[in-house]
């Protein structure tokens, strides 16, 4: 009994590593373009109300944004609920947090985080860039800091709405990719897995 469910685990990952190793240019070349119209769009707008500092921050978070909603389509976490929900709950804690303790970095900072990961795991909107969206609402510019609960609507919602709309119009631009992802990939990709490991 060990031995056959060490032979499926095997076929299984064998499976998964060809799956992840397969070169396919059309999806990494609408990856590229996604992810280059939405952050060139957020870093435009962005810089007409910000400095060049102040963007690098925002960038950063976005930036990991990109590459859930452009090269991972189909993971839960680059889903339009948790990458709205994520951003928002983490802004808003972010802000929240950096009230309380404005002087306090050592402990604001991983209290943010924290209880943006907590809450975004409650409300089933887990965005792993979130974390970074609460962060620099705490360790932003003044600038950033100064906006208080603004933070939520611009720069966060008006990112995240470009982000979006970007995603929703080149993730379906062919017919092998899917966004948003339901439930339904996830079944077929388990069932194709189930038949690998039966045929192998």
């Amino acid at each position: 009994m060990p031995t056959r469910k060490i032979k499926r685990g095997y076929r299984k990952t064998r499976y998964i590593l060809y799956r992840e190793t397969l070169i396919d240019y059309k999806e990494q070349f609408w990856s590229f373009i996604g992810s280059f119209v939405g952050i060139g769009l957020i870093a435009y707008f962005q810089s007409q109300q910000f400095s060049q500092h102040d963007i690098v921050y925002l960038i950063g978070s976005f930036g990991a944004t990109s590459v859930l909603v452009f090269g991972i389509i189909e993971s839960p976490f680059s889903q339009p609920r948790n990458l709205v929900g994520g951003h928002l709950i983490s802004a808003f804690i972010g802000v929240t947090v950096h009230k309380l303790f404005p002087e306090t970095l050592f402990l604001a900072a991983p209290l943010a985080v924290s209880l943006s990961i907590v809450t975004m795991q409650i409300t089933k909107t887990l965005h792993p860039p979130g974390g970074a969206t609460a962060l620099i609402a705490v360790i932003g510019t003044q600038k950033i800091k100064s906006l208080g609960y603004w933070y939520i609507l611009s720069p966060v919602l008006s990112g995240v709405v470009i982000l979006l709309l970007t995603a929703l119009v080149f993730n379906n631009m062919t017919s092998s990719r899917k966004y948003p992802a339901h439930s339904t990939y996830h079944k077929r990709y388990l069932k194709t897995i189930k038949r690998f490991i039966k045929n192998n």
